[in-house]
């Protein structure tokens, strides 16, 4: 037992904290796929990259801001990279499509879908749907910035 120097019991910060992230722990289980909460805690691919090919930065309407940056080599996608200020849900869609976008020629890349995000990742709460979709459009307007004006891919923005 911890006393201050009253002689009164403190209970410990280190406990209090341990209590309130189980609770959050367990409260985000119940809504989350194990897979979206590891990629959100656990984020592949999180950072800026220096000179891109193409980059893009999208806002979504819930104010989540994610940028996707793109190194191309080939007509194939080297390396995706992302950043966010974002919730768990946006941080998780950013590291699965970045990673899924690597090793893919261009028009693949751009033919994920949010449905495959939201698969890919065991489901995104329904309130978070929409982060698949800023993703996948910052990915694909990513795209079109690397791509001159006569080598468009096939893309085509979605809904979100």
């Amino acid at each position: 037992m911890e006393v201050d120097v009253a002689g009164q019991e403190i209970h410990g910060l280190e406990h209090i904290m341990t209590e309130w992230q189980d609770e959050i722990s367990k409260q985000e289980a119940a809504l989350c796929s194990a897979t979206m909460l590891a990629e959100a805690r656990h984020p592949r691919n999180l950072e800026a990259m220096p000179e891109p090919d193409g980059h893009a930065a999208l806002h979504g309407a819930c104010g989540d801001k994610i940028e996707i940056s793109i190194r191309v080599a080939e007509q194939r996608i080297q390396q995706a990279t992302f950043t966010t200020t974002g919730c768990k849900p946006t941080v998780a869609c950013g590291s699965m499509l970045t990673t899924m976008a690597q090793g893919k020629t261009l028009d693949e890349a751009a033919a994920i879908r949010a449905v495959d995000m939201d698969t890919a990742l065991g489901g995104l709460p329904p309130e978070h749907v929409h982060c698949a979709s800023l993703a996948v459009n910052t990915l694909r307007l990513a795209i079109l910035t690397y791509q001159g004006p006569g080598e468009r891919a096939n893309v085509e923005f979605e809904a979100g």
